[in-house]
C-alpha cells in the first residue's frame, strides 16, 4: 500500500528556498533515478530533502536542512535516515565542522568538492579551482599508492579550517585603541 507521502510520478515543481537554480529539476531527476536504481521508493520527504540540499548549494547540517523543510514534510528522524541512505548511495557527501558537527552536501557528479570552514563564523567557502586541481592530483596519487599496496575501497575526507580574513578584519575594527599612558 502506498502512503500519501509517496509518489511514483516525475517531479514537476521547481526547487525550494531561494530558487533560480537552473539545473535543479535535472538534479532531482538524476537523484530520483539513482534512488530507483537502488530499489528505493521516491517519497515526498526524500524529494523535499533533495530539493533543500540542491537549493543550499553548499554543506548544511541536518538541523538546517530540517529547518528549511515545510513543517508537514517530515520529522528530524526522517531527515537523519534519508541522509544516511543518500550517503550510502553517494548522492550526498558528508563533511564536518571543526567541532565535529556533520554537514551534508549534494554530490550527484561523484567528485568531491573541497571547502574551507571559518572556525569563528562557521562560514563555508569553496576552494578555488586551481587549488582544487592541485589537491585532487595529490589525493589521486595517494589513493593510487594505497591501492598498489593492496588497499581496496579507498576513499578520503579532507577538510580545511581557519579563521577567515573577514572575521579578522571585523575583529580589528571592533578592538578599541589602547588607553594612552599618562605622562608626568
Amino acid at each position: 500500500m502506498i502512503a500519501s507521502t509517496q509518489t511514483n510520478h516525475p517531479i514537476t515543481g521547481g526547487p525550494i528556498g531561494t530558487g533560480g537554480i537552473v539545473n535543479a529539476p535535472r538534479q532531482i531527476e538524476t537523484a530520483t533515478a539513482r534512488l530507483k536504481a537502488a530499489g528505493l521508493r521516491i517519497t515526498q520527504p526524500r524529494i523535499a530533502i533533495l530539493e533543500a540540499m540542491i537549493a543550499f548549494g553548499q554543506p548544511a547540517s541536518i538541523e538546517r536542512i530540517h529547518s528549511e523543510l515545510s513543517a508537514d514534510s517530515c520529522d528530524l528522524v526522517t531527515v537523519y535516515r534519508c541522509l544516511a541512505v543518500f550517503e550510502e548511495l553517494g548522492l550526498v557527501r558528508r563533511s564536518f565542522f571543526h567541532n565535529g558537527t556533520s554537514l551534508y552536501e549534494i554530490n550527484l557528479a561523484g567528485t568531491n568538492r573541497y571547502h574551507v570552514i571559518c572556525k569563528a563564523s562557521n562560514r563555508v567557502e569553496e576552494i578555488d579551482a586551481e587549488t582544487i586541481s592541485e589537491l585532487r592530483s595529490a589525493v589521486l596519487k595517494i589513493e593510487e599508492t594505497l591501492k598498489a599496496r593492496g588497499f581496496t575501497d579507498v576513499s578520503h575526507m579532507v577538510e580545511f579550517f581557519g579563521v577567515s580574513p573577514q572575521v579578522i578584519r571585523s575583529a580589528a575594527e571592533l578592538t578599541p585603541p589602547p588607553f594612552p599612558t599618562p605622562t608626568r
